[in-house]
């Protein structure tokens, strides 16, 4: 899929420019919790991080585990392919252009 038009990976990287829904990711790679249980790691609201907890369903990043009474959160496993890959082809691409830049400020100054 042509990445410039893939609304999963822009919603992926929108999830991840917030620090709270970081922070909250960061969390839930430690395991399962509770809406309850993660609020209480951060300064705002329950129904704050049910908003955060959200966006990053729908980002697909994390997914509601049902199990009896409780609705448990935890980390997609593939959740992050999209933007791991994105991630990749750009480290791909941007040492070559530092390291012509590199060159290019050497000649410049052996110009000078």
């Amino acid at each position: 899929m042509n990445e410039s038009l893939d609304p999963k990976l822009d919603q992926a990287f929108a999830a991840l420019s917030d620090p709270t829904r970081r922070a909250i990711l960061r969390q839930l790679a430690r395991g399962e919790a509770s809406v309850g249980e993660i609020a209480l790691h951060h300064p705002i609201s329950q129904p704050a991080i049910s908003r955060h907890l959200k966006v990053l369903e729908e980002a697909g990043l994390v997914e509601t585990v049902r199990s009896a009474q409780a609705r448990p959160r935890r980390l997609r496993p593939d959740g992050m392919v999209r933007a791991q890959r994105f991630l990749d082809e750009m480290a791909a691409y941007w040492p070559d252009r530092f390291d012509r830049l590199g060159q290019f400020l050497e000649q410049e100054r052996d110009h000078k």
